[in-house]
């Protein structure tokens, strides 16, 4: 049913793979159309026009959209940091391609014509896109703390209660392992509480991240092709 080595370059075509390439958004249709923590089934069509994913029931209606979970920060504000890299890790990332272990799903619908979680998190500078950084902002929103993204997070709160509380958001999404068993998060670099912008400081710092975003990938890949076999089974 699911590959978790399928590369999404090979179907998607130029621009946003997160749009263009239909295995993508068949595997996120399979893997969270499922039953929530509540008992009802959160299921998910892909035939509503001009709607990547659609969830409509009595608990909510949402329109849900794909987003990668990981970055690599290859961008022109890093070229001097990514030219101390070793080519070859550069290269392996790149030959790496993106799969499912990379991958979740968000509301995309903007409200109030206001910046949706993918945008947000993006723009945040105190975010900058990371993933662990982003997983403790929504840890904080559901036990009511503030966080740079609280105000975003809580234009989608109907999405949001599907899953009871954190735990049950995490493993639904089979996040587990960035969460610790005290339930805070497994941080990919040292946490300063969202003070400052989470910059690399150095190549070393540059290279423990990929190292810990890798593992994440590894083990996050490794969760849902488990999941996915006991569905099988089932």
């Amino acid at each position: 049913m699911i590959d978790i080595n399928y590369d999404f370059f090979r179907d998607g075509t130029t621009g946003d793979l997160d749009v263009t390439s239909p295995t993508l958004r068949k595997y996120h249709k399979i893997l969270w159309s499922k039953p929530l923590p509540n008992g009802h089934f959160f299921e998910l069509s892909d035939t509503k026009k001009g709607v990547y994913l659609y969830h409509k029931s009595e608990l909510a209606e949402l329109f849900l959209g794909s987003d990668v979970i990981t970055n690599f920060y290859f961008r022109k504000r890093n070229l001097c940091l990514l030219e101390k890299v070793p080519t070859k890790i550069v290269d392996d990332i790149y030959n790496r391609g993106y799969t499912i272990g990379q991958s979740i799903i968000f509301p995309n619908n903007k409200i109030d014509g206001k910046m949706t979680i993918n945008g947000m998190r993006g723009c945040n500078s105190k975010i900058d896109d990371r993933f662990d950084l982003t997983l403790e902002c929504i840890r904080r929103f559901y036990i009511g703390e503030t966080s740079p993204l609280y105000d975003t997070l809580l234009r989608y709160k109907n999405f949001f209660e599907l899953f009871d509380n954190f735990i049950g958001y995490v493993k639904f999404f089979l996040l587990d392992d960035l969460v610790d068993e005290n339930k805070n998060i497994k941080f990919f670099l040292p946490f300063d509480n969202f003070n400052s912008s989470p910059k690399f400081s150095d190549v070393e710092v540059y290279l423990l991240y990929i190292k810990r975003v890798l593992d994440f990938i590894n083990q996050r890949s490794k969760r849902i092709e488990k999941y996915i076999q006991t569905k099988i089974n089932e």
